[in-house]
């Protein structure tokens, strides 16, 4: 097969899309065609060296496909056959013409989304769902604030907020993107570059705060981001992109009684992926059929521009997700 090589790390440019042998899968897996791969920026940083894959992993880059199943191992249950559209999140291995990975990783593509759709789907969907209910415990009536609304996590979030009945208030860059955040179900709409986002949620909120906040930028927004919180409100931080370290007021974390939590999805175990898994089939993949969830899609790279496709990402101008099409 082919598959996206790097001989060491560096620059987008390190790419290279090569022959390299097929993956062989175990009992308890899946191989599959791939059709699509997600671009995740914890790509941009396994390429330039510094975000190795879990032990055990496939070192090619890509964390989420689509494609259809070529071969089903002797330990997958009878739920799976050749041919079945499926996307899953990977520890690795997407950028390539063919992935093997666990199957209770993998997720039934509805047949009204492409494969381009679903490979936009397993990563943004699975991290927002885990930050928002099984970390964040998002409640219908609550309000939550998504920094990077415009990500594929950040496009993700705000639709299963939505979808559970929580009120949303985001931030962005632009103006263009705020209005395609309203479009997807945000109601409080802030532009970070021209406006402070802990006064317009004490306005919105009457001074009350949000329940919950999801956050990419780490230390430049943390102050802002306690300053923003209701009483027993929480912090999921699932980013550092403004730097990891920030001072911390103790006094205000324990008066309001506040909760942080930080998380990646990446290393965690095959189990705790597969039933998280479970949980986002659950919520997710009937509003997926229906047309009520829909990936957010930027733009699609042909596999062989990967180097490209990286180098638009690094820019920050997408709104939601970029794909890879691989076939």
């Amino acid at each position: 097969m082919k598959a996206i090589i790097i001989d060491e790390p560096g620059g987008p440019e390190v790419l290279k899309w090569q022959e390299t042998p097929d993956p062989t899968p175990r009992p308890n897996e899946l191989l599959v065609r791939v059709h699509a791969a997600g671009l995740n920026r914890a790509d941009l940083i396994q390429r330039r060296g510094f975000y190795p894959p879990p032990p055990g992993a496939s070192p090619i880059l890509g964390m989420e496909i689509a494609g259809e199943i070529l071969e089903v191992g002797a330990n997958c249950g009878t739920g799976w056959k050749p041919g079945q559209r499926v996307m899953a999140l990977l520890g690795g291995g997407g950028y390539a013409e063919k992935a093997a990975f666990p199957a209770v990783h993998a997720m039934r593509l509805p047949d009204n989304l492409s494969y381009e759709e679903g490979a936009a789907i397993p990563e943004a969907f699975l991290t927002a769902y885990l930050n928002l209910f099984v970390l964040g415990e998002l409640k219908p009536g609550q309000t939550v604030l998504v920094h990077a609304g415009g990500s594929g996590v950040g496009s993700a979030a705000i639709q299963l907020a939505r979808e559970a009945g929580a009120t949303v208030f985001v931030t962005a860059g632009s103006t263009d993107k705020l209005e395609r955040c309203r479009e997807l179900g945000a109601t409080g709409l802030i532009n970070y570059k021209t406006d402070k986002f802990a006064d317009k949620v004490k306005e919105w909120t009457k001074g009350q705060g949000v329940n919950l906040i999801l956050d990419f930028i780490g230390a430049d927004y943390f102050a802002d981001n306690l300053a923003s919180l209701a009483l027993y409100g929480k912090i999921a931080l699932i980013g550092q992109l403004s730097g990891g370290k920030a001072e911390l007021d103790l006094g205000l974390v324990m008066r309001q009684r506040l909760r942080i939590t930080g998380t990646t999805l990446r290393p965690r175990t095959v189990e705790e992926k597969a039933d998280l898994t479970k949980k986002v089939i659950d919520f997710a993949l009937p509003r997926f059929a229906d047309g009520r969830l829909r990936p957010v899609i930027d733009t699609v790279f042909p596999i062989d521009q990967a180097a490209e496709a990286h180098r638009y990402m690094e820019t920050n101008q997408n709104f939601g997700k970029i794909v890879l099409k691989v076939d």
